[in-house]
């Protein structure tokens, strides 16, 4: 380790990993750039059903992006996974770490489904299931899975690492126009804790982080305007703000913080 790779030999796998514009891609780079070797996961098919759509230059130009920030020794590699199949995260945390030597230290759990959502009234049961298997029961798998893994490294493995990623659902207004992508996010803000107490004594930390709005391209013209307006310095959260705080949870100088949900909106007047 080096004061500016601090997590140099450590191992990553970023879920969610698939778009330039996304918190996912900038906490890849920067896990990089601070020395970890990376495993990004992606879904193109949910990209390509957004209004943005999928990244255009494709998964292994995002790859090549994060090697390109990466230390000599570090590991980068790629690939797909449809989260919503309950088999999935158990299969992609054994890939990642087979593909970055056999270990697995650090899960940054960034999947999230977008759209197939709306108010109460509009609400179905097919809207709630959808966002519970991506963004609820696939996180609470690839910790279960990530725990299996972390196991077998023996206690001279470094530390675990768990990242999860909440919303503001739980701060003023909340979110009553995506009450399925709420409620399953909040799922998320609550479990953080129990996940936490149950693995410390495997040494893993566990922590949930909630952005803000970020400017990832889902709104344009005079509504992004109008968010930005809403922000002590006149500008959304950018995916660098958000990768910072993760990338510092997933190191050791955050070592003794479990638990905890960090709201981190830049000021954001909700």
């Amino acid at each position: 380790m080096t004061p500016h790779q601090p997590l140099l030999g450590r191992t990553a796998l970023v879920t969610g990993a698939s778009r330039r514009a996304g918190i996912g891609f900038a906490t890849a780079r920067r896990l990089a750039a601070l020395g970890a070797s990376v495993y990004l996961h992606h879904h193109t098919p949910h990209d390509a059903e957004q209004p943005w759509g999928a990244d255009p230059q494709g998964p292994a130009a995002l790859a090549a992006a994060v090697r390109e920030a990466a230390g000599p020794s570090a590991v980068v590699a790629h690939g797909p996974g449809d989260l919503a199949d309950p088999a999935v995260p158990a299969a992609l945390i054994d890939t990642a770490a087979e593909a970055l030597g056999g270990r697995l230290d650090i899960l940054i759990a960034n999947q999230a489904l977008s759209g197939h959502d709306g108010p109460l009234p509009e609400l179905t049961a097919d809207m709630l299931d959808r966002h519970y298997q991506v963004n609820t029961r696939a996180s609470v798998l690839l910790v279960q899975a990530f725990a299996r893994r972390h196991r077998l490294g023996g206690p001279d493995a470094p530390a675990g690492r768990v990242v999860l990623m909440t919303s503001g659902q739980d701060l003023r207004g909340g979110m009553p126009d995506q009450i399925p992508y709420a409620l399953s996010k909040g799922a998320i803000a609550s479990i953080t804790r129990s996940l936490a107490t149950g693995l410390m004594r495997q040494r893993i930390t566990v922590n949930a982080v909630n952005p803000g709005p970020v400017d990832t391209g889902y709104l344009t013209g005079e509504h992004h305007a109008i968010v930005a307006g809403l922000f002590p310095e006149g500008r959304w959260g950018a995916p660098e703000d958000a990768a910072r705080l993760i990338t510092w949870l997933a190191g050791d100088e955050a070592g003794w913080v479990t638990g905890e949900v960090i709201n981190s909106e830049g000021g954001f007047a909700r």
